[in-house]
């Protein structure tokens, strides 16, 4: 003790020598000589009481590049889409372009997958 001034670790030791009760008492005290009060402060935890954010229902299918089988590709998008010939290959053609729009998870889904599997990349938005 330097100049009749405590340090902080001299006042946890003695605050460990005292009641709960007695500390509460001290609490209050200090609250009133220096007009603060010792409640917690709410702080915002990521995610608590946040909106619920609502999973996407509706899902577009959209060809990004067609890769080296064009005509897998135009094939099965004809499948997907039932265009006509010249229609698909023109969708295809102009690429990146929608191949289906607000469709579920799972027709979306099915369609990746099967676009992808004659070498084309799609992407879901």
């Amino acid at each position: 003790m330097a100049d009749g001034v405590l340090t902080n670790e001299e006042i946890v030791e003695a605050l460990k020598k005292k009641s709960l009760l007695e500390v509460n008492e001290l609490v209050e005290m200090i609250e009133e000589a220096f007009g603060v009060t010792a409640a917690p402060v709410a702080t915002m935890v990521p995610g608590a009481a946040a909106a619920p954010v609502e999973e996407k229902t509706e899902y577009t299918v959209v060809l990004k590049e067609v890769g080296k089988e064009k005509i897998k590709v135009i094939k099965e998008v004809r499948a997907l889409t039932n265009l006509g010939l010249k229609e698909a290959k023109d969708l295809v053609e102009a690429a990146p372009k929608e191949v289906l729009k607000d469709v579920s998870k799972e027709e979306a889904e099915s369609a990746k997958q099967k676009i992808e599997a004659v070498g084309a990349k799609v992407e879901l938005t």
